[in-house]
């Protein structure tokens, strides 16, 4: 098995309280779902949408992440997979693409 991070992108499910905590429920089971089949490696964390960026030679800071709603990382989680082909299945999964949002499935190096 390799690993391979999952980096969330957009903006999570809005709108009526209800719906909020379906969506927060379709998250709670997908990571149960991952955990019980082996593949959840490490949970992860939700990320706080303030922070700065430093760029270029001379490190210049800025506040941050400003980006388009739809790039802005906003958590990640660590799994196991096979391979590539089947962290990007198992990503398929995820709650955050029923809102428009996306998961970046990158393999970690080892």
């Amino acid at each position: 098995m390799s690993e391979f991070t999952y980096l969330f992108r957009g903006r999570l499910a809005s709108g009526s309280p209800d719906d909020m905590q379906r969506h927060f429920r379709a998250w709670v089971a997908w990571f149960q779902e991952l955990d019980a089949k082996g593949h959840l490696k490490e949970r992860g964390h939700p990320l706080e949408r303030v922070g700065q960026v430093v760029r270029g030679k001379q490190k210049v800071v800025h506040d941050g992440p400003y980006a388009e709603a739809k790039d802005i990382v906003g958590g990640y989680v660590v799994i196991e997979a096979a391979d590539l082909a089947q962290a990007v299945e198992l990503s398929k999964g995820c709650p955050i693409l029923e809102v428009g949002g996306s998961v970046e499935v990158r393999p970690n190096e080892t």
